[in-house]
C-alpha cells in the first residue's frame, strides 16, 4: 500500500509553486517528498519540518539563517539548498532531487567494506566537510543516513545545518543531547560543544563501521554509548579483519582521539591523510576474514600484548629397529590373522562410539551449491523446496531452512532450503488513453506505485488522460517499482493580446481554436487591436474551442500622434517597419533593432504547447507595420 496516498501534503502546492508529488521517506525531524518546482520546471526535494519543529519561532529564525548559511556551500558532494520558505505551520527546505541510496542502506545490504572502498567513500564526504569547514560551518551530525549513493557511485553529503538550528531552539533542554549517539565526539557528550574536530570525530567512527560492519560501542541505552565515547578508546578496525592494514588502524585512532587537539584540525587535514592511505593500499583487495578464535594446528602460538610469537611444530621421525638375526621365523599367516582380528574390534568400536546426530549447520545467506556441500559435510542431505521471489536476497542464495540452524538432527536426514528467486519481475501495463484514477487502478493491480503525475500538452489525446509512461510500456521493472504518469494537458491557449485582429485570428485556427466570437469595444488603444481574450492565455481546452476575441474600434475622437495634438511637440522622422514574420526569432530582431527600433518579445505559450517554442522560434506575429517613429518599439510573438 502506497502510505504517501494518506499523507495531507501530497497534492499540495507550497507557497504557491512547489508542488508535492510524493513523499520519499520520514525521519525524527522531518518529511522528505518529491516535488516540483511549477516556475522552473525542475523536480526538487522538499524537506518539511515536524510540527514540533515549526511551531518553535526561535528554531524558525535560527533555521532561516542557517539555511541561508548553507545555501552559500557549492560542492558537487553537498546537496544543494535553493530555497527555505514557509507556508502556514509548514517550515521547509528546497535541496537538489539526487535519487539514489543512504550509506546506511548499502552497509545494511553488504555489511563491511574491503579498505579501498570504504576510502574510496570517505574521500568524497571528508571533501564536502572540508569545503564546509572552509566558510564557517560545521555538520553536528556526521553518519551514514547523512550520506547518500548512487548506482555509477557518486557520494553526496545532506544535512548541514539542521542540527544546529534544533540546538539554538526551545527544543533543547537540560540534560538532552542533539544529534546521533553514535557518533558523537567526547567534548559534545560533556560540554555540548562542537567545533570543526567534531566532524572529524564522527567521521573516524563512521570509517570505523565501513570497515568493520560495526559501531565501536555498544550499549543498553544512549546514556551508555555517550558514557563510552568518553571513557574508552575507539578499538582498531583490525582487531575485527584481518585484511585492515596499520596505516587505516592509525587513521580511525588519530581522527577519533579523545581530546580535539589530538586530531587532525579540520575534515581538509583528514582528507589529505585519507587520500595518503588510499594511494598505499593494494589494488583489487577485497576479501573479509575473521579473525580466529584460536591458532590454526600447524602452530603454536603464544599472545603478549599486541606480539605474537610463533613456535613451529616439531617434525619427529621414526627409525625401523634391527631386524633379529636368528633363531626365530616370523609366521606371517598369524601376523595377517591377528592384525584382522585387531582391525575389526577397533573398527567396531569407532562405528558403535560414532555420533548418531548432528547440529543443522547455518546455510542462510548461502549459493544454494555451497550450502548443498555444506550440510552434506555435516551428514544431512538436501531437498530443494519451492522457491520464493525476494527484493533484497540475490537469485540462487538461501532464504530459509527446515529444520532450522542450531537443531539437532539425525545424520542421513534431509534439510529443506527455500532459495530465493530474486526480485520479482512484472511489465508495465498498457494505461495509454486511461483516465488518470483508472491508470493507478492498473499499476496497482500490476504491483507497481504511480511516484508522480506530470502533465504535458497533447494535440492529440484528450485532457486528462494518460499519454505515456515512464518506464514504457511492457518494460519489466522490479514489482513495487515506481512508475512516472505523462497526463495530457490537451491544448493551451496561446496569447494574442495586442495582436492585430487578423493575426489573432489567423494563429487560433492555425493552433486548433474557433475565434468566431468577436467584440468590438471602444478603446484607445488603435483600431483592430486585441485588447482581452476568453479563455485566458494559457488555460488548459480541448481542440476546437470556442475562443472570444475583445477587438479595439480606436478612441471616440480618433487617435493623433502627440505632436498632432500639441504643435510645441517637434514631429519626429519616421522609418518604414520591416515585416519579419516567419523569420528567425533572433534574425527579426537584428533587423528591427539595426533600423532603429526597440523590440519587445512575447510568447504565445506560457507554458509550451504547439507553436510556444522550440528550435528555432519563427515569429508568428507583428506590431506595427508600416511607418513609424524612429526609436518606437515593435511587438513580436513566437
Amino acid at each position: 500500500m502506497d502510505t504517501t496516498l494518506s499523507d495531507p501534503l501530497v497534492g499540495h502546492v507550497l507557497d504557491g509553486r512547489y508542488r508535492v508529488e510524493s513523499r520519499i521517506a520520514r525521519g525524527g525531524m522531518a518529511s522528505v517528498y518529491l516535488a516540483l518546482d511549477v516556475r522552473l520546471d525542475r523536480m526538487v526535494a522538499i524537506k518539511v519540518m515536524h510540527r514540533s519543529l515549526a511551531e518553535d519561532p526561535e528554531f524558525v529564525r535560527r533555521f532561516i539563517g542557517e539555511a541561508k548559511s548553507v545555501a552559500s556551500l557549492s560542492h558537487p558532494n553537498i546537496v544543494h539548498v535553493f530555497d527555505q520558505g514557509t507556508d502556514g505551520d509548514h517550515v521547509y527546505l528546497s535541496m537538489e532531487y539526487f535519487p539514489g541510496k543512504t550509506l546506511r542502506a548499502v552497509l545494511d545490504e553488504r555489511g563491511p567494506l574491503a579498505p579501498r572502498e570504504a576510502l574510496e567513500i570517505m574521500i568524497p564526504v571528508l571533501a564536502a566537510l572540508g569545503s564546509a569547514h572552509q566558510a564557517g560551518l560545521i555538520h553536528r551530525d556526521v553518519k551514514p543516513e547523512n550520506v547518500l549513493m548512487t548506482e555509477d557511485g557518486r557520494v553526496k553529503v545532506v544535512d548541514f545545518g539542521l542540527v544546529r538550528a534544533i540546538e539554538g531552539g526551545n527544543q533543547t533542554r537540560s540534560g538532552v543531547m542533539i544529534g546521533t549517539v553514535g557518533y558523537m565526539a567526547p567534548e559534545q557528550v560533556t560540554s555540548g560543544q562542537a567545533d570543526v574536530r567534531s566532524d572529524v570525530y564522527a567521521a573516524g567512527i563512521m570509517l570505523f563501521e565501513l570497515l568493520t560492519g560495526r559501531q565501536p560501542f555498544g550499549g543498553e541505552s544512549p546514556v551508555s554509548v555517550a558514557y563510552r565515547h568518553v571513557h574508552e578508546s575507539v578499538p582498531a578496525p583490525s582487531s575485527f579483519s584481518y585484511d585492515i592494514p596499520p596505516t587505516l588502524d592509525a587513521l580511525v585512532a588519530r581522527a577519533t582521539a579523545k581530546e580535539p587537539s589530538g586530531r587532525p584540525h579540520d575534515a581538509n587535514a583528514m582528507l589529505v591523510a585519507a587520500v595518503e592511505v588510499h594511494r598505499t593500499l593494494p589494488k583489487g583487495t577485497t576479501g573479509r576474514h575473521a579473525v580466529p578464535a584460536r591458532p590454526q594446528p600447524a602452530e603454536q602460538a603464544f599472545f603478549s600484548g599486541s606480539h605474537t610469537m610463533i613456535q613451529p611444530a616439531i617434525e619427529v621421525t621414526q627409525t625401523r629397529p634391527p631386524r633379529p638375526r636368528g633363531g626365530f621365523k616370523v609366521n606371517w599367516f598369524i601376523v595377517a590373522l591377528a592384525v584382522v582380528m585387531v582391525g575389526g574390534v577397533a573398527f567396531s568400536g569407532w562405528y558403535f562410539t560414532l555420533p548418531r546426530t548432528a547440529v543443522v549447520p547455518d546455510l542462510v545467506q548461502r549459493n544454494i551449491e555451497a550450502a548443498r556441500q555444506l550440510a552434506e559435510s555435516n551428514g544431512f542431505t538436501i531437498k530443494i523446496g519451492e522457491g520464493r521471489f525476494d527484493a533484497k536476497v540475490p537469485k540462487d542464495m538461501v532464504l530459509e531452512t527446515s529444520p532450522i540452524k542450531g537443531v539437532e538432527a539425525e545424520r542421513g536426514s534431509v534439510i529443506t532450503i527455500i532459495a530465493s528467486r530474486g526480485p520479482e519481475m512484472v511489465g508495465v501495463p498498457k494505461t495509454e488513453g486511461m483516465t488518470e484514477a483508472d491508470a493507478r487502478v492498473a499499476m496497482s493491480e500490476a504491483g507497481l506505485n504511480v511516484s508522480r503525475v506530470r502533465r504535458t500538452p497533447s494535440t492529440t489525446v484528450a485532457r486528462g488522460m494518460v499519454i505515456k509512461t515512464d518506464p514504457v510500456v511492457g518494460k519489466k521493472v522490479e514489482k513495487g517499482s515506481n512508475v512516472i504518469l505523462a497526463i495530457s494537458m490537451g491544448l493551451l491557449m496561446p496569447d494574442v493580446v495586442n495582436l492585430p485582429r487578423d493575426q489573432a485570428e489567423a494563429l487560433m485556427r492555425e493552433n486548433g481554436f474557433d475565434p468566431s466570437c468577436i467584440n468590438e469595444v471602444v478603446d484607445d488603444q488603435q483600431a483592430n487591436l486585441v485588447i482581452a481574450q476568453e479563455p485566458a492565455a494559457g488555460a488548459e481546452v480541448d481542440k476546437g474551442a470556442r475562443v472570444c476575441l475583445t477587438v479595439s474600434r480606436g478612441p471616440d475622437t480618433g487617435w493623433k500622434w502627440p505632436w498632432e495634438q500639441d504643435p510645441s511637440v517637434a514631429a519626429p522622422d519616421f522609418v518604414n517597419v520591416p515585416d519579419v514574420r516567419f523569420k528567425d526569432l533572433n534574425e527579426g530582431k537584428r533587423e528591427l533593432e539595426a533600423a532603429g527600433f526597440k523590440v519587445q518579445v512575447h510568447k504565445l505559450f506560457s507554458r509550451g504547447g504547439p507553436g510556444g517554442g522550440g528550435p528555432g522560434k519563427r515569429i508568428r506575429g507583428q506590431q506595427p507595420f508600416g511607418q513609424q517613429p524612429a526609436g518606437s518599439t515593435i511587438h513580436l510573438w513566437y
